[in-house]
């Protein structure tokens, strides 16, 4: 008989990611988003390689009002020149303060996930 390898399988540890990536894809099937099947993929990668965005990123690569998607997390580095409505996984103190006294939104993905299905206008910030 050959080797039996045992090879170790990955969990999330925070319950909330393996939902919010299973409605992602339930989501991009029905509403034919692609969209929402690459968000799905890229929180299924470790921890350590979701984005981390700085404001100062989001004011380089945004307009006035855009809808905006951080795979990961909102830092509070730099100014924010603009209202915009930002969905990410989480946000740092700092960022939630500055995106908000700029005039824009903090949401979660599943917010933005529910109030736009079809995914068209959303920028993708890494």
């Amino acid at each position: 008989m050959g080797k039996i390898s045992k090879t170790k399988i990955a969990r999330k540890t925070n319950p909330y990611i393996p939902e919010l990536i299973s409605s992602l894809k339930e989501k991009s099937r029905s509403e034919n988003a692609a969209i929402w099947k690459d968000i799905a993929k890229r929180l299924e990668k470790p921890r350590r390689s979701y984005a981390q965005v700085n404001l100062s990123k989001i004011n380089r690569h945004s307009d006035e009002n855009e809808l905006l998607l951080v795979p990961g997390k909102v830092l509070g580095s730099g100014d924010l020149k603009h209202s915009v409505t930002v969905a990410a996984l989480g946000f740092s103190e700092t960022a939630q303060k500055k995106i908000l006294s700029a005039g824009g939104k903090c949401i979660s993905i599943e917010s933005m996930l529910n109030e736009n299905p079809s995914g068209s206008g959303v920028k993708i910030l890494k």
